[in-house]
């Protein structure tokens, strides 16, 4: 058999079997985890989910440093002016999965309080990282990078 085409053919093989090994060895929502973020479809749902709490222009609530008389901190803004940006994404991405109160007791907080709901039920995994990339997408360049750096941070402590 001519080399060109036995190495046609293993080289073939080996794509198939890589293809192959990584669609067993992938869930769908590995799959979809992987996929580039979608901004405007972030923006849009942003402003479906978001927006009625932490501002349609990212805002946030008025005081939100300050707790109400229920011990509830009102909405931080998601734009540079709020701490959202202080965080990894895998924080960020569970806060909004899970909700506050689930995030805080994970991370130690005991039993604070928090008014951010859980939107695991409502949102896709996808559809969370699409907000959080339109959320990211608004920022300075070195606010981004900061974030970044963060986000790396975490990684490297969580292992992954």
């Amino acid at each position: 058999m001519d080399k060109k085409i036995l190495w046609a053919i293993l080289g073939a093989g080996v794509i198939a079997g890589g293809a192959a090994l990584f669609w067993t060895k992938t869930s769908p929502e590995d799959t979809l985890a992987m996929a580039p973020p979608d901004i405007e479809a972030g923006r849009a749902l942003y402003a479906e989910n978001c927006a009625s709490c932490h501002g349609a222009n990212l805002e946030g609530q008025d005081d939100w440093r300050s707790p109400g008389p229920d011990g509830i901190f009102p909405a931080p803004p998601h734009d540079e002016t709020g701490h959202t940006w202080h965080h990894g994404d895998k924080l960020l991405f569970d806060y909004v999965k899970l909700g506050g109160e689930v995030m805080l007791k994970q991370i130690g907080a005991g039993d604070a309080k928090s008014g951010m709901p859980a939107f695991g039920d409502t949102l896709s995994d996808k559809e969370i990282r699409d907000i959080l990339a339109f959320i990211r997408s608004t920022w300075p360049a070195r606010i981004q990078e900061v974030q970044a750096s963060r986000t790396e941070a975490e990684k490297a402590r969580d292992g992954g």
